[in-house]
């Protein structure tokens, strides 16, 4: 069953969503993260996607008093992964002690291959990779910067490292509900041998469906942020549909 990740975006302590990843467009939708995390855990969701987007910029925990909020709030009930700052071991050894499932590492992944190798290493399971791409680029901090390296590229260089998974956000699609970037999406996760996750631009049940269809196996799942809070996706509806996937 693919898994759908309802997530929570974390600015000055709040739950917001951006358009096109810029801060200054941030939309609030809930002032208590924590309150929002255990509304979708009891939506029916396992999973929750999290980011610490101030974190992204500052290159450190920023909203760690929320995450730690949200932990406690689903605490048994949901498996949290969390992304945005985390840059140190300490950092990863930190919130996977405070019961996180996963660390997602981004701008590090392109700055530190090492540190993620040797994460992935002492943490099986627990270490996924986070590649944001505009136009086919990779982003790093916080999507202020580009790289030279493709996602496909960025990816392959960890096929052999154990990591997790890879969330990869397609950041032209993000928070503007245009649809996931299906054909590149899979075709990622066709080129490295590592669990993928489509984010940015999951706009309807079409993508739902989309998500449900044969082709669409390969994928671990999607994150979903704008359009479970605007309603253009019911909870309880896509989540039987994925059940209902072969």
């Amino acid at each position: 069953m693919p898994i759908l990740f309802p997530a929570i975006d974390l600015k000055n302590g709040e739950c917001v969503r951006l358009k096109l990843g810029d801060m200054a467009e941030a939309t609030v939708y809930n002032q208590n993260p924590a309150a929002q995390a255990t509304a979708f855990r009891e939506a029916g969701f396992e999973h929750l996607h999290v980011v610490d987007l101030d974190g992204a910029f500052a290159g450190r925990a920023v909203n760690g008093q929320a995450v730690e909020a949200i932990l406690a709030s689903v605490e048994n009930g949901m498996r949290v992964q969390l992304g945005g700052g985390i840059r140190r071991m300490e950092d990863i050894e930190r919130w996977l002690g405070l019961g996180l499932h996963r660390v997602i590492l981004g701008t590090v992944a392109v700055r530190d291959p090492g540190l993620v190798r040797e994460a992935a290493k002492r943490f099986p399971g627990q270490v996924a990779v986070g590649i944001d791409a505009r136009g086919g680029y990779v982003a790093v901090e916080g999507w202020a910067e580009s790289s030279e390296l493709t996602a496909t590229d960025l990816a392959l260089r960890f096929a052999d490292a154990g990591v997790a998974a890879i969330i990869y956000t397609d950041i032209d699609r993000d928070g503007v509900l245009a649809g996931i970037n299906w054909e590149g999406t899979i075709a990622l996760a066709h080129a490295v041998p590592i669990p993928v996750i489509a984010s940015g631009g999951l706009a309807s049940m079409d993508d739902i469906r989309r998500l449900a269809e044969p082709d669409a196996a390969i994928l671990e799942g999607a994150i979903s942020g704008r359009a479970l809070y605007d309603g253009r996706i019911e909870a309880g509806e896509a989540l039987r549909v994925l059940k209902a996937a072969p």
